[in-house]
């Protein structure tokens, strides 16, 4: 899959996540096999650029190409002002957010509820495609509701505008994340236009990584909440759609080195209080499903320094790795 100059290889993207895909998880993502990753979404609101969650989300140092920034508004104005910003700090991609279902973006006429006003989609497209002269991809829902879909006319529109790529939600925004994705949009949507089509929702494995793709067709693949706690879902998609064989799952304690490092990423990130915070949702990510995770989640959110949180998850994944029972609790 090509978006503009870029070949993104292999076709599997890690989906943009507030609060999830800051510049660590980007790049432990990418070490694990992903072929691109795209930042949190980043406001276009000039007012917030420099606070320090917005200086965090646009630090793009020593990223391997290509580095995408997902930019979030509602004005064509403001949206053109930051893809220019981005571009300027270091964004080789940039990404517009029209998929966001969360009520706080789409009461302020951004994410997915732009989905309602086509004529507004065109003009914003139009905006931010020539205020740039990197390639501007879109990432969409299948419609505003399940009344109103109209992903396919979106498209049409997107790449009418210029857009280099399109990512598709299989789900409309009044779904959220309930119910099962469906694809039978996506797959419309590849037929109808001839730019590079993403399918994202509910790819959760490598065998269901390949239906999609032949469900729908598309170039590539987006996968969002199937990383959290599990970044090597990336090579084990690759691997089977390349081979046709499964890979077989890391062991607890190859999964205990990768969690260290990202732990390690976070604080030098964040620094120690800010990156022990951030890091609580991540060691509960990693744990799920594992033995005795309750207690280990209720042991490792009280830690207070990088030392107790780094010493408490190395305990909890060597007991796993030498088949013991994790004894909790593990903090010193």
């Amino acid at each position: 899959m090509h978006i503009g100059p870029y070949s993104i290889a292999p076709a599997l993207v890690l989906a943009p996540m507030a609060g999830v895909t800051d510049k660590p998880f980007r790049l432990l993502c990418k070490r694990l096999g992903a072929g691109y990753a795209v930042s949190e979404m980043t406001t276009s609101d000039p007012r917030l650029w420099k606070t320090k969650k917005s200086l965090w989300r646009m630090d793009h140092r020593g990223e391997p190409d290509p580095v995408g920034v997902q930019i979030a508004g509602g004005d064509p104005r403001y949206l053109a002002d930051a893809a220019r910003f981005n571009v300027d700090h270091g964004a080789q991609i940039i990404d517009i957010n029209m998929g966001c279902p969360a009520k706080k973006v789409c009461n302020v006429w951004a994410g997915s509820a732009l989905l309602q006003d086509e004529a507004l989609v065109g003009r914003i497209l139009e905006a931010v495609v020539s205020a740039v002269d990197v390639p501007v991809t879109l990432k969409i829902r299948t419609g505003w509701s399940r009344e109103h879909v109209n992903g396919l006319q979106v498209a049409r529109i997107a790449e009418a505008s210029g857009i280099a790529a399109l990512a598709v939600h299989g789900r409309t925004r009044d779904q959220h994340y309930t119910g099962d994705a469906e694809y039978a949009t996506i797959a419309a949507i590849k037929q109808a236009v001839g730019i590079p089509v993403m399918a994202n929702g509910d790819i959760t494995d490598p065998r269901k990584a390949l239906a999609v793709l032949r469900a729908t067709g598309v170039d590539g693949l987006m996968i969002g909440r199937a990383a959290q706690g599990r970044p090597w879902i990336f090579r084990e998609i690759s691997h089977y759609l390349a081979t046709g064989q499964a890979l077989a799952p890391p062991s607890a304690g190859e999964v205990g080195a990768i969690l260290h490092q990202h732990l390690e990423q976070l604080y030098a990130f964040y620094g120690e209080e800010a990156g022990v915070r951030i890091a609580r949702k991540h060691l509960g990510w990693y744990a799920k499903d594992r033995p005795e995770n309750a207690d280990f989640r209720a042991v490792v959110n009280r830690a207070e320094t990088a030392a107790e949180q780094l010493d408490c998850a190395d305990r909890y994944f060597q007991a796993l790795a030498s088949a013991t029972t994790p004894q909790l609790p593990l903090s010193a």
